[in-house]
């Protein structure tokens, strides 16, 4: 009897990008091959015909039949990266998405890496804001909150993984977290969906923690507690600086504006959508 011939990498791909959906469908069917492989790209171009075991072919095919019925990518292999950062995420997680590398970007550009700081990111999720912020800039005390402990725990692992010891932990819900502290900078990625919003079915998001997703009937609560609680955790010149969607800049800024906040502007993502709105303690 004829033993059946081994699984080559190039034909898994082949079979797994005809099935998955364009326009990812190489970049998922590599990593998720990779994954069962234990192995980087540079292997598979240097081995993409050679034969592999039935058994990578059969945790491949499982991860396929996982990605085919929707599950996001990250949650399949555990990990997403994101600034220089490869993070382990879980469904307790939001997924990191790189639009929001722009609210890094803004508040790197308001800590001196030279100065002490002290800062925190509120709604911390797998910890890739405070992570961000606390690997490019040493000398700051980074504060990481949220509400969930599970969610926090994925937090901490991220930081100890890439042994960042100046990044502290803290349960609670956004500023209530802080105590009577104040700091140089606040950051956060809040929910910002509105509830019943029909984007909520789609992509990835249905497999996301709905309370990193979604906060009232116009999406805007948790930026609402959030701006009405930040004066009382900034020191004069402090910053606050808040993700938000596309179409909700105009009412975020007069949230802050409201706040007493002033300088207040909204800076926009790579396709000149309104993304992150701040604005500056005065004093």
């Amino acid at each position: 009897m004829t033993t059946p011939a081994l699984p080559r990498p190039d034909a898994l791909l082949r079979e797994a990008v005809a099935r998955l959906p364009a326009p990812d469908a190489r970049h998922d069917a590599e990593r998720l091959l990779l994954h069962a492989l234990g192995r980087d790209r540079a292997w598979l171009f240097a081995h993409g015909t050679e034969p592999v075991p039935e058994a990578v072919r059969e945790t491949f095919l499982a991860l396929l039949a996982r990605r085919l019925a929707g599950e996001p990518l990250a949650y399949i292999l555990g990990r997403r990266g994101f600034w220089t950062l490869d993070l382990e995420v879980t469904p307790q997680t939001l997924i990191p998405r790189p639009e929001t590398e722009l609210l890094v970007e803004l508040a790197l550009a308001r800590l001196l890496a030279d100065r002490p700081a002290r800062v925190a990111d509120l709604g911390t999720g797998s910890g890739a804001i405070a992570l961000a912020i606390a690997s490019e800039r040493p000398l700051a005390a980074v504060v990481a909150t949220d509400v969930d402990k599970a969610t926090l725990a994925v937090a901490v692992r991220n930081a100890q993984a890439h042994a960042l010891d100046n990044v502290w932990f803290r349960r609670g819900d956004w500023c209530q977290a802080l105590g009577g502290e104040r700091f140089d900078l606040l950051a956060s990625n809040p929910p910002y969906i509105a509830e019943g919003d029909p984007h909520l079915a789609q992509g990835d998001l249905p497999h996301e923690p709905a309370r990193a997703l979604s906060s009232g009937a116009d999406g805007l609560d948790a930026i609402r507690a959030i701006a009405a609680a930040a004066p009382r955790h900034l020191v004069p010149g402090g910053w606050l600086l808040l993700e938000h969607g596309r179409d909700q800049g105009a009412a975020v800024r007069a949230l802050l504006a409201a706040a007493g906040l002033v300088k207040v502007e909204t800076a926009r993502d790579l396709e000149q959508r309104d993304r992150v709105s701040l604005g500056r303690m005065p004093g």
